[in-house]
């Protein structure tokens, strides 16, 4: 593929196309500011990744003018159950939640991207690619940004959309505290039989660690598991032992359509602004997949500084969003290593403890709001 060339200048450079990036192309876009998206692939990713889409996320495309068209290829769910192979530990529903997205949203990540990369090219928008970023450099008048190939691109500012190893924070010297998970995480998407049906999404505790089995379009499930190593494609027989020992009984995988693995990190940049540098989604926060919260954090970060920047208010970003993260990393933090835990009396408690407060009407309402994010309005 040719790269479509770069202008000499712009007022907002940003870095990556994941929906992060995407997302802040379409904000801007929509407000009339103009912008250029750099990806170093030569085309987008067409993997599942992230699967879900929560309520506080679809307020958001639905001010993009995206949620219709992303809602109508997903499988809308009501129900969350957290489970300890067979036993439910707690049922809950987002059925009452004060949203016109009453539902988490299962959706590939690959149509997430697409249905964000077609809006905005009804907004007269376009992706620059391949271009791999290899220095960022500011001054008092703006950014430079240098390719890999020895192009230059003149910004007023430019944004960090580029994942956990980004170029732009690396290049603001903002620090990225926080450690790795000892486990490495399965994802795969799979057909099979199971016991639990398509109509929830299950968190499994178990001594052998989490576990999360989803329903996806087209009759696929999610899975996604914590184990102490993963192989590098995760095969049929790998995930029927898995589901096997996590919830016996429950499932008979028949085939897997993609497989990965991948170490996690709970981190939090520590800055989301250096002058004129900005970060966002997995730039400035990485966590536990637990409740599938990163997309969705990083798609409301890119709206909240879209917003930001079209407003000539920048200042405001960091203060607005960093503190989301924190909270978001804590609590996906919290729920996986409640979940993982293998002391048999802190198990017995849990185990004992989540069933009452799970028949309390305002507990199961706190956590449908926190995964749905609808906190963070």
């Amino acid at each position: 593929m040719n790269a479509t060339a770069l202008p000499a200048s712009t007022t907002v450079a940003i870095v990556g196309t994941g929906p992060t990036g995407l997302a802040l192309a379409v904000t801007l876009a929509g407000a009339g500011i103009d912008y250029v998206l750099l990806d170093r692939l030569a085309e987008g990713a067409n993997t599942s990744r992230a699967a879900v889409v929560h309520a506080r996320t679809l307020e958001v495309l639905h001010e993009l003018g995206a949620d219709r068209e992303l809602v109508a290829r997903g499988l809308k769910i009501d129900r969350f159950t957290v489970r300890d192979g067979a036993r439910e530990l707690v049922g809950t529903t987002f059925g009452k939640l004060p949203t016109a997205y009453p539902y988490a949203l299962m959706v590939p990540q690959d149509q997430t991207e697409a249905v964000l990369l077609a809006r905005l090219r009804e907004l007269g928008g376009d992706v620059h690619r391949p271009y791999e970023v290899s220095d960022v450099q500011q001054d008092e008048d703006g950014v430079t940004v240098t390719t890999s190939t020895g192009e230059t691109l003149r910004a007023a500012y430019a944004v960090g959309a580029d994942g956990m190893h980004s170029a732009v924070r690396e290049a603001a010297g903002i620090g990225f505290a926080g450690s790795a998970y000892g486990e490495s995480f399965v994802l795969a998407d799979v057909e099979m039989d199971w016991a639990p049906g398509r109509e929830e999404v299950s968190l499994n505790f178990g001594v052998l660690g989490i576990s999360v089995v989803a329903p996806l379009p087209g009759g696929h499930y999610r899975v996604v598991a914590t184990v102490d190593e993963a192989p590098a494609e995760p095969g049929l027989p790998f995930v029927q032992q898995l589901l096997d020992e996590r919830a016996p009984g429950q499932a008979k995988v028949t085939a897997v359509a993609w497989s990965s693995r991948f170490r996690v990190h709970h981190r939090v940049a520590d800055h989301y602004r250096a002058g004129r540098l900005f970060l966002a989604g997995d730039a400035a926060h990485v966590h536990s997949p637990a409740g599938g919260q990163g997309m969705n954090t990083g798609i409301q970060d890119a709206y909240a500084l879209g917003r930001a920047l079209a407003e000539a208010e920048p200042d405001r970003y960091e203060p607005q969003r960093r503190p989301v993260a924190l909270r978001v990393v804590a609590f996906t933090d919290r729920m996986t290593r409640v979940a993982t835990t293998r002391n048999p009396l802190a198990r017995a408690a849990r185990n004992a403890l989540l069933p009452v407060l799970a028949r309390i009407p305002a507990v199961r309402t706190k956590l449908t709001t926190e995964l749905a994010e609808l906190r963070y309005r």
